[in-house]
This record gives structure tokens, C-alpha cells and sequence, in this order.
């Protein structure tokens, strides 16, 4: 069983590295569907590896001075409370006893289902935008994001949605945070998005899990065997990557995290 968790690492390092995206949607589903892990545990479990994973990103970006800190201060504003709140919620109601763990598979399948068409449809959106200036709705969230207060409040609301659904699934804080500071913050370059978006993942997952950990609901051996697949993994995917076009593996990636997800809610 232990090679089994340290393949399952290995191979969600690999895809990790290669599209950058992918580590808590694909990671939890294994633990739960293919390893029979409780759902709670492994939520709590996949939330730690996911901050250790990334951890070494914020530092690079940092170095590159790429990170916008004031956008992820917003989005931890609104995201730790509610992080806080549904761990206190949660563990208060019997998590650690295994009460939620239907409503975790099925927030993890919302997650899944929502962070796959973020993949398949975030180039779409935009160019359907672009096409409809002048539409009233789409003037209305032109104007909204023009608005310094509007577009704090919007970004304080974003990093409380993914407080929550993070806790619950591990799922939402890399490609759905993505695509919200897309839209919000057109300015941004593509590598500023990447950044900002890692390094209010980190804090996030990292109190999520901690707080998953207090409760019980983390297997700290099985942490240990993922991290010691994935770090290794993540590099191979890194090679990998330049090797194979994104544009084929970032569908295929969104097609299987659908399927998963159908499966979560189904």
C-alpha cells in the first residue's frame, strides 16, 4: 500500500508539472476512489501536501518580484475567515467521526466539475466578452471591475468562496482563483496571475489542513508517502512539459476531473 500512495504522488507530481494545475483534483479523488480514504482524511491530508507542494513556488516567484501581494492580501481577507468558520462548522458537527463525509464528496464534485470548465472554457469567456462589448451585462461587469471598491469587495467575496469550498473539497484555489483574477484584474501578466494566485493558495491550504489536523483528519504517514512520490514527479513533469503541448493536455486534464466529478456527485 505504501508504494501504491508513493505511485499515486508520484503520478499527481507529474501532472502537477506538466500542466500546473491539478494537485487537490486529482489527488483527493485517488485517495477516496481508487485507496478507499475516508473523505474527511483525505481532504485534510491532500490540503497539507498541496501547501508543501507549493510552497517552493512562492519563493521563486517572490524572488522575481511577480507577486501582487495587495490582490492576495483581499483574497486572504475574505478567505481565511470563511476557511475558519467552516472548519469550526464541520469539525463541531462530527467530521473527525466521519458524519460529512457525503457532503464532502459532494462538494468535491461541484469543485471538480467547476474547476474543469475553468480549464476548457476560461479563453472562450473572454474572447465572447470581447465580442459583446457594448451588451448591458457585460458593460455592467466592465464597469464593476473599473471601480477600485468594487473590485475589492468582488475579490474579498472570490477568496471566501474558496475558503470554503477548498476546506470542504481541497479543490478550487488554483484554476477557478485563476480565472477570477483574470477577469478582475486584466493588468495583470500572465505570470503575476500564476503567482498571486500560489501564493494565497499556500496560507490557505496550509491553515485548511492544520485545521483539518486538529480535528484528526489528516494521516500524517500517508502525507509523507505522497510528498516523497511527488516532489520527484514534479520535476519529471517539468521536462515533460516542454515536450508536450498544453493544449492537449490541459483538455484531457479537464475531461477527467468532469468524469471524476460526475462520479462524486452521481
Amino acid at each position: 500500500m505504501e508504494w501504491g500512495f508513493i505511485g499515486a504522488g508520484l503520478f499527481v507530481g507529474i501532472m502537477v508539472g506538466m500542466t500546473g494545475v491539478g494537485g487537490g483534483s486529482l489527488m483527493t479523488p485517488i485517495l477516496i476512489f481508487v485507496f478507499s480514504i475516508q473523505p474527511a482524511i483525505a481532504v485534510g491530508t491532500d490540503l497539507l501536501f498541496a501547501a508543501i507542494t507549493k510552497t517552493g513556488g512562492i519563493w521563486a516567484y517572490w524572488r522575481h518580484g511577480v507577486v501582487k501581494w495587495p490582490v492576495v492580501m483581499r483574497l486572504a481577507a475574505g478567505s481565511l475567515p470563511a476557511t475558519l468558520a467552516t472548519l469550526w462548522l464541520i469539525s463541531a458537527t462530527g467530521m473527525h467521526e466521519g458524519q460529512h463525509n457525503d457532503l464532502i464528496t459532494k462538494a468535491l464534485g461541484v469543485a471538480l466539475i467547476l474547476t474543469s470548465s475553468a480549464l476548457l472554457l476560461k479563453g472562450w469567456i473572454g474572447r465572447l466578452m470581447r465580442a459583446q462589448e457594448g451588451h448591458p451585462v457585460v458593460n455592467a461587469l466592465y464597469r464593476m471591475r473599473q471601480d477600485e471598491q468594487h473590485k475589492a469587495m468582488m475579490t474579498v467575496i472570490t477568496g471566501a468562496c474558496l475558503g470554503v469550498m477548498v476546506t470542504l473539497s481541497s479543490v478550487g484555489a488554483g484554476a477557478l482563483g485563476a480565472v477570477v483574477l483574470l477577469f478582475l484584474y486584466p493588468r495583470m501578466k500572465g505570470v503575476e496571475i500564476v503567482a498571486t494566485d500560489i501564493a494565497h493558495a499556500v496560507p490557505l491550504t496550509a491553515i485548511a489542513g492544520l485545521g483539518h489536523s486538529a480535528v484528526g483528519t489528516v494521516d500524517w504517514s500517508l502525507l509523507l508517502y505522497l510528498l516523497i512520490g511527488s516532489l520527484p514527479g514534479i520535476a519529471i513533469g517539468s521536462f515533460l512539459g516542454v515536450k508536450i503541448s498544453d493544449q492537449i493536455m490541459r483538455p484531457l486534464l479537464a475531461v477527467i476531473l468532469v468524469l471524476v466529478g460526475i462520479k462524486c456527485l452521481f
